[in-house]
């Protein structure tokens, strides 16, 4: 509660030779307001939501079907995608082909990799399509992210994170070398 010193003489005397009063300094009491706000506080907390963790859905293969059959898929079908630095995505279809006379190692960006997948969904069957995502040592956490989103937002149902292997990390890095290789 606020408080007033009020002690001090009760005649105040007006003329020639009488002091002045002091003047009288109040104090205020801050504890009702400390009350207050760990009230409020208090309020605010039991009667806001817990924000719930998001998570990404991710569709998860049938244990119903033989071991065999799980990891067999069909060259024609097969999309492999290789994510490289700077959101720089490499690819090939079927097995990769490196030859003088052959070559299906591409490059693209992270941008217009789904119309690369759109258009591989549009020309093989949905049950052959299988999408093989391979990171670099070099690519971001979020290029694997939005790899797949991609293939969440293409209605991709079969997919694999894979290792990349010694060969493919190689001809990353020499298609990253030379600006003109293999695009």
């Amino acid at each position: 509660m606020a408080e007033m010193d009020t002690s001090g003489g009760g005649h105040h005397k007006k003329g020639p030779g009488v002091k002045k009063a002091k003047k009288l300094s109040t104090r205020v009491d801050l504890t009702p307001m400390v009350d207050l706000g760990f009230l409020l506080i208090t309020f605010f907390i039991f009667t806001t939501t817990m924000s719930q963790p998001t998570a990404m859905n991710l569709p998860l293969p049938d244990d119903t079907a033989t071991p065999d059959e799980q990891n067999k898929a069909k060259e024609s079908g097969a999309l492999t995608l290789l994510i490289g630095k700077n959101s720089t995505v490499y690819y090939y279809e079927g097995q990769l082909a490196v030859d003088a006379g052959q070559n299906n190692f591409k490059t693209s960006t992270m941008k217009q990799i789904r119309d690369v997948i759109i258009e591989k969904k549009r020309r093989t069957p949905e049950k052959d399509l299988v999408i093989v995502i391979k990171p670099n040592d070099e690519s971001t956490y979020k290029d694997l992210v939005d790899i797949l989103d991609e293939m969440l937002i293409n209605d991709i149902k079969r997919y694999a994170l894979v290792d990349i292997v010694d060969v493919e990390n190689e001809l990353i890095r020499l298609t990253e070398g030379s600006p003109s290789a293999a695009r």
